[in-house]
């Protein structure tokens, strides 16, 4: 439940939309081929499912774009041959296709590096040696990578025979290593003329002339040699046993298996080569695939036994729509959109010789595979819009993917077993890897690189890997100091924390709470078994809140009749009276549905900030006490009052913080949570939220809603503040652009209008929590051991970018496993802070989240915005009451 005391946010969770299935005409046997691959569509005679890989990370690599002819012989300009490099699909390197492309790197980021900034590294803090999971990429003196473009006479529209006649040219002209698409060729090594022509020829003994123009010499960082450096190592990983599936690279040689629950790990990595501050280098951080050690049939066999057969097909339908299989033939994710009752493994389809075959035959020829259910159903995955597109511009119809059930295995993990606490441990034993287990895990990924035939492969490139982690500075900020009330609650008392914990729940202990607000009329609502259980709630909150300063009142107390969720919202709606500060419910099971009609009528038709408690987490009496101290915060927090605060040494400034969440009812549309700080200290907020469509402009509905805040700023403050610093979170990858090149001017140009004379100064940074960078912290630079960095360590060198102004921040303490950093990018600065002071204040926000008593991983204000609109679009689906704007109602 959302309201569970003392917990932290668990991220986002992942929806499933429902496709429906009359958008799409089921195959049938003589209306084609069951998939049509894309580029090799045209290649194979029969393409019943090893088409189309999809993950929840994306969608496969489009494939190349018509070539276009030139019109006149002539040296192509070097920045459109450079264009199309990266726009262009290859086959890759040595053999790689495009499909191996796709990675999660991005060349095109937006330079957002301020000029004025040119040494972006603090200098505040203590230092310490870190190490991080990178290695280095050394390449020859002097290595540049050559862009040649290559013409044919007479011309060749076919791409596999362009590549033929190219690469039957190595030997003799250009090298081993060559990367070519069919129109731009990549060497290491410079041909003698910038002009060559070649004489190559077809099977059939026809000549072609090659004409082969040098149009640009690239350095190590160009960004088109970041790309092939990617595409080189990619042949690594699977010279080194590396299977991929999706976007990442695992083996699965070497499963760990979880048989109590029937499941299995394959271990993996995540790769890209980037540019950081000073040397290229290859990040590579240790992953897991999680795979359903059942296959799909035998779900399908349990659902059987269990539902029965009247119940089957729509329990079966339930069960697998949405969700991603993996085909163990050829290691390629699909979505489910679909299940044909009407078509089994006995169907035919039609190849394209006309020629009519059983999807039983296709798999025992092609793949050596045995089907023994010939009465199983067949999935269905269907192609995205954008891949019909494309496949229609090349003249081609993509059908949908047909699997068998029998070869497919689920892939990640259900909400149901998220919410299995003993199958989320045992996972957890080999997933959260300590910080020495992980540098020993990657130091033997990379004495992988020294097996002869990987060796030779990439110094045929002229490049190598360091053989060392790469290792560097940090610095570590002091813990802060924590300000409440003293024990009469009349002074303001100043207290710090175990800097190593960055939990301050025992230091806080004697002291009153920062504002307190008494709690004179609320109701508590409970069933009939959890009476015992409401009765020592309410005794235990009014003997722990006068401690804090909060004054308790006896509650109105209605004991319900059943647990129907109309049952409790009739009682909330005849009991709430406009002087009611709380609703209290105490609900006995986890339902959703019941928990969001609650949070409906509190939040929407009757405006009062709710408190809804799990049964259960009342039902030990030796934790009472430390619950009910956690619930008494939470309600104050949701009555407007605070907790604590660290004194920040800003004058009239407003922090906004920005995040999304997907709307779970309509597909498409998403929900920007926006809080904004109210006073000082910036412990009090105005919250909205706004609904935002694909392809809508954010700053629509942030426009309104940033207004509404500055008049309220003024109404307590008595002037609009001189700073707005705004953190910005959901921002994806691939997003940043549109962020810095629409929404930023936007934000500026509507800050500007508001009058003539009011130009703040304004600070927006960019906040990344999903990152693969990791950070080792060594007590000197020969040390064996390694620990996670301490809480407040800045990394802003090295391993950042060189065209970004950001920095790295540990912020929160993590017991077990290896803690992620955040990335922070400020993306436009007016603000008149020095980069410490950015840092700090990044730091100091951490420590302001109230449904917890520890730092968090990113600024407060993010959280609550993100809590907010996960609220909304997990169960209001409309915009709260601003009666409740003013309070934390959503915590």
């Amino acid at each position: 439940m959302a309201d569970q005391p003392g917990g932290r946010a668990r991220g986002r969770a992942r929806g499933r939309g429902r496709a429906k299935a009359a958008q799409q005409q089921v195959v049938r046997p003589g209306s084609g081929p069951p998939a049509a691959a894309a580029a090799a569509a045209a290649q194979e005679d029969v393409l019943p499912t090893p088409g189309r890989g999809r993950s929840r990370g994306g969608s496969a690599q489009p494939p190349a774009q018509p070539i276009p002819q030139q019109q006149a012989a002539g040296e192509p300009p070097a920045d459109q041959m450079a264009k199309l490099a990266i726009q262009q699909s290859s086959e890759g390197v040595g053999g790689i296709s495009s499909r191996q492309r796709r990675t999660d790197v991005r060349y095109g980021d937006p330079k957002t590096r301020p000029a004025h900034i040119v040494d972006k590294t603090g200098g505040s803090g203590t230092r310490v040696f870190l190490r991080t999971n990178t290695f280095r990429l050394k390449t020859k003196p002097d290595w540049h990578l050559y862009q040649y473009h290559v013409e044919f006479n007479p011309p060749c529209d076919s791409k596999r025979l362009r590549q033929f006649l190219v690469r039957s040219q190595s030997e003799n002209h250009f090298g081993k290593a060559l990367a070519f698409d069919g129109m731009v060729l990549f060497l290491v090594r410079r041909l003698p003329e910038r002009v060559t022509k070649i004489l190559s020829r077809k099977k059939d003994g026809t000549d072609v002339e090659l004409t082969v123009t040098l149009t640009n010499e690239l350095p190590p960082n160009s960004p088109i040699c970041l790309q092939v450096y990617n595409i080189i190592f990619r042949k690594v990983l699977s010279m080194i046993g590396m299977e991929q599936v999706g976007r990442h690279y695992y083996n699965p040689n070497k499963p760990a298996t979880i048989p109590q629950h029937h499941l299995m790990l394959w271990p993996g990595f995540i790769t890209s080569i980037l540019q950081y501050e000073k040397d290229v280098m290859l990040m590579a951080d240790v992953s897991h695939k999680i795979l359903r050690s059942d296959t799909v049939v035998d779900i399908l066999y349990e659902l059987l036994k269990t539902k029965g057969r009247g119940r089957f097909k729509e329990e079966a339908t339930r069960a697998l729509v949405g969700e991603i299989v993996l085909t163990e033939y050829n290691n390629k994710t699909y979505r489910v959109d679909d299940i044909n009752w009407d078509m089994n493994p006995k169907s035919t389809f039609k190849k394209f010789d006309g020629t009519e075959i059983s999807f039983v035959e296709y798999y025992k020829t092609n793949y050596e595979k045995n089907i023994e259910d010939m009465d199983q159903p067949l999935l269905i995955s269907r192609p995205k819009k954008r891949e019909e597109r494309q496949a229609a511009a090349r003249g081609q119809e993509l059908g949908p993917v047909m699997l068998i059930p029998e070869l497919c295995m689920l892939t990640g993990l259900s909400d149901e077993t998220r919410a299995n606490f003993h199958v989320m441990k045992d996972i957890a034993t080999h997933t959260r890897i300590s910080p020495d287990k992980r540098i020993q895990t990657m130091m033997e990924f990379n004495r992988d690189f020294a097996k002869p035939e990987v060796r030779e492969y990439t110094e045929t490139w002229g490049l190598r890997f360091d053989d060392k982690l790469h290792q560097f500075e940090g610095r570590t900020l002091p813990s802060e100091k924590i300000k409440q009330k003293d024990r009469g609650g009349k002074q303001y008392v100043q207290y710090t924390y175990k800097p190593a914990d960055a939990e301050w729940s025992r230091e806080m202990r004697g002291y009153q709470l920062l504002t307190s607000v008494d709690l004179n009329e609320w109701a508590v609502l409970y069933t009939q078994r959890d009476t015992p259980k409401a009765q020592d709630f309410v005794q235990t909150m009014m003997k722990v809140a006068p401690a804090m300063g909060m004054k308790v009142k006896d509650p109105a107390t209605c004991c319900l009749g059943d647990d129907r969720a109309e049952t409790y919202l009739q009682t909330i709606r005849g009991g709430v009276q406009p002087t009611t500060q709380m609703v209290v419910c105490i609900l006995p099971t986890n339902r959703k549905d019941r928990y969001d009609a609650i949070k409906k009528c509190c939040c929407l038709e009757h405006p009062v900030p709710s408190q809804v408690i799990l049964g259960r987490t009342l039902s030990k009496k030796p934790t009472l006490m430390s619950v009910a101290t956690k619930i008494a915060m939470q309600i104050n927090c949701k009555l407007g009052g605070e907790l604590w605060a660290l004194e920040i040494p800003l004058k009239s400034t407003m922090i906004i913080g920005i995040d999304n969440y997907h709307d779970s009812s309509t597909k498409g549309r998403s929900v920007c949570g926006v809080v904004c700080s109210m006073n000082k200290d910036f412990t009090r907020y105005y919250s909205d939220c706004t609904f935002q469509h694909t392809g809508q402009e954010l700053i629509d509905g942030l426009r309104p809603i940033l207004l509404a805040a500055l008049k309220k700023f003024y109404e307590i403050n008595g002037a609009l503040p001189d700073k707005v610093i705004v953190y910005r979170d959901g921002v994806g990858d691939g997003q940043l652009p549109a962020v810095v090149e629409h929404e930023l001017p936007q934000m500026l140009e509507m800050l500007k209008a508001i009058g003539p004379d009011y130009n703040p100064k304004v600070a927006v940074v960019v906040v990344k929590k999903r990152i693969n960078n990791r950070f080792f912290y060594a007590p000197n630079p020969n040390a064996n051991t390694h620990a996670n960095p301490p809480p407040g360590t800045i990394i802003d060198k090295d391993v950042t970018k060189p065209d970004l102004y950001d920095f790295f921040l540990v912020s929160q303490s993590v017991r077990q496993g290896t803690v992620t950093p955040t990335h922070y990018n400020v993306i436009w600065d007016t603000s008149g802070l020095k980069l410490d002071h950015i840092q700090r204040l990044t730091y100091q926000l951490c420590h302001l989240y109230y449904n917890g008593r520890g730092t968090i991983r990113v600024p407060a204000p993010c959280l609550y915005a993100h809590k907010l609109a996960f609220l909304v679009g997990q169960s209001l689906h409309k915009q709260p009451s601003r009666d409740l704007s003013d309070r934390l109602f959503f915590l």
